[in-house]
């Protein structure tokens, strides 16, 4: 299973934080790479105890960290620079190494620093052995100058707690529309320059910089869900320094570009699609899913229509509502492997709201084990506690999609989806497409194609069949749109696959190392089905 996390939005439109937690201790900075004709090597050094939590005391030897220069404006080095943190895993067979394996898990938002760590649950053996593999946080992530839009957690909590999930009454809706922007103007005043360049284009030059800079003279790189743009982007705007591309779980870059609008509507029936193939699942499989009994589909309809008009009551006092079930099932179906408890809880609320003949005790065992898994209470905070997160994710969706809609038309947007997307088609509405007209950037340099540049070797594109975050429908057009790729497609669940599929596994480690290209139109199978086990 694969061991680090999949950070594509759980929440859809949540700030991501950074995953460290706190600001990165490595050594100083080399040179400035952002001289003219020159690219500085990183110099690694000893990491602390913090960025190497978890790794054995006889594998601390294979780690060292940097902190690496970039400008922040690749065009005018008069912005100022920042530095990247990075993270290197080194090859346990130095003299076969092959080069360097740049990661990203995805996100936007999300950290990559520790992604070394953890790389034995998702590649080969000998994937390990033959290359230095790098983490790092992209510009504005985490520990490479997180980019915050407050001062205080206090002012946080104030906006993000008036954005509704899934808002159905007027004030629901004109509260949720108002936080956004305040939360445009909050960053507008405290975010500096770096707001304004934080685009996957920057992204994607920052890292050819790396790329030099470690002294490869072609990246490789593999990319999860919203790395697969970074993956992509590399490739058509540096197709001759591309050794070995994997993009796993798939963005549409075409249509995320040009129309985010649209690309957010396609994304909620990606959502849709994966929680059908799961209801259908559960009936397939009967008993092994506590949901199967009469038919799943009109049981989770009846909830969640239940749940829009009002919230229900549990046993033990609390109330449960269409915000938290929204949000929280959108989360499980990135996980197949959390699909049990779903059924269990899914079962368990269905009796609530439709109470079994002569059950009158079943609700009283109401004990939701995944939805109400981000229900904890919020913590006490001291007064102007410094915030500590960043606000990396609408940085750079509302940099890089295409949104020229006015905010004004999202009600009547979200009413249309939910339509064609009843369970989420207004939540997908209510995030980048409500935000991102209120954004404060100003004329961001986004990449926005052309994607057929033809790189040596094809990228190798994987695929989920019932991807709920980025739908197969968005790898089949990865691969058509890219100049030079090979479509791997899984017939699994969940977002992304890599780890989970020994026979992707295997065909990656080849192609990473060897550069050998598998065959097109093949379908590989999951080494675990839901509600089985290994």
């Amino acid at each position: 299973m694969r061991g680090f996390a999949l950070v594509g939005a759980l929440v859809a439109g949540a700030a991501l934080t950074g995953a460290s937690g706190t600001a990165v201790a490595a050594p100083e900075a080399g040179p400035p790479a952002a001289q003219v004709g020159a690219t500085a090597p990183v110099n690694w050094g000893a990491c602390t105890a913090d960025q190497l939590r978890g790794v054995p005391a006889d594998q601390v030897k294979f780690y060292s960290c940097s902190r690496y220069r970039v400008p922040i404006d690749h065009d005018n080095a008069a912005l100022g620079t920042i530095d990247i943190a990075m993270l290197k895993r080194a090859a346990k067979t130095p003299d076969k190494k092959v080069g360097s394996l740049f990661l990203n898990p995805g996100g936007p938002g999300g950290s990559g620093f520790r992604m070394p760590i953890g790389a034995a649950n998702y590649f080969q053996p000998q994937v390990l052995d033959r290359f230095d593999l790098i983490g790092f946080d992209p510009r504005g992530v985490g520990a490479s100058n997180p980019l915050k839009c407050f001062t205080t957690q206090e002012d946080a909590d104030d906006v993000f707690a008036a954005q509704i999930p899934v808002p159905l009454s007027r004030q629901e809706i004109s509260g949720t529309l108002a936080s956004y922007r305040d939360y445009g103007q909050f960053c507008k005043n405290n975010a500096g320059a770096l707001l304004n360049h934080m685009s996957t284009k920057d992204v994607v030059r920052d890292l050819d910089k790396m790329r030099a800079a470690v002294g490869d003279q072609k990246l490789t790189f593999v990319g999860f869900s919203y790395g697969t743009l970074i993956g992509s982007t590399y490739t058509s705007m540096f197709p001759k320094q591309s050794r070995a591309i994997v993009i796993d779980g798939n963005v549409d870059p075409a249509l995320r570009t040009s129309d985010g609008v649209q690309y957010d509507r396609e994304r909620a029936r990606g959502f849709e699609i994966a929680l059908d193939a799961f209801l259908r699942k559960c009936a397939q499989v009967g008993p092994k899913c506590s949901f199967s009994a009469g038919t799943p589909r009109e049981k989770f309809d009846e909830i969640r229509d239940h749940l829009r008009q009002q919230p229900v009551k549990l046993p033990d006092g609390s109330s449960y509502d269409i915000n938290a079930f929204t949000s929280t099932v959108a989360g499980v179906l990135y996980s197949p492997t959390s699909f049990p408890p779903l059924a269990d809880d899914l079962q368990a609320l269905y009796n609530v709201v439709h109470p079994p003949a002569a059950q009158a005790q079943t609700a009283q065992a109401v004990e939701l084990k995944v939805l109400r898994s981000g229900a904890n209470g919020r913590a006490d905070a001291n007064p102007d506690s410094p915030y500590t997160g960043d606000d990396s994710y609408f940085a750079v969706n509302c940099s890089d999609k295409k949104i020229t809609i006015k905010q004004e038309k999202v009600p009547e947007i979200a009413a249309k989806w939910e339509k064609e997307s009843p369970t989420f088609g207004r939540y997908q509405a209510f995030s980048d497409v409500a935000g991102c007209p209120v954004w404060p950037v100003k004329k961001p340099d986004v990449y926005r194609g052309p994607w057929q540049a033809k790189t040596d070797t094809p990228v190798l594109v994987v695929g989920n069949f019932y991807d709920p975050a980025t739908q197969y429908l968005f790898s089949k057009r990865m691969a058509d749109e890219l100049g030079n790729a090979r479509l791997l497609s899984v017939d699994a669940f969940g977002h992304c696959i890599l780890g989970d599929s020994l026979g992707v596994d295997k065909v990656t480690a080849d192609y990473l190392i060897d550069l050998k290209v598998p065959a097109n139109g093949q379908v590989f199978q999951p080494n675990v089905q839901p509600f089985e086990t290994a």
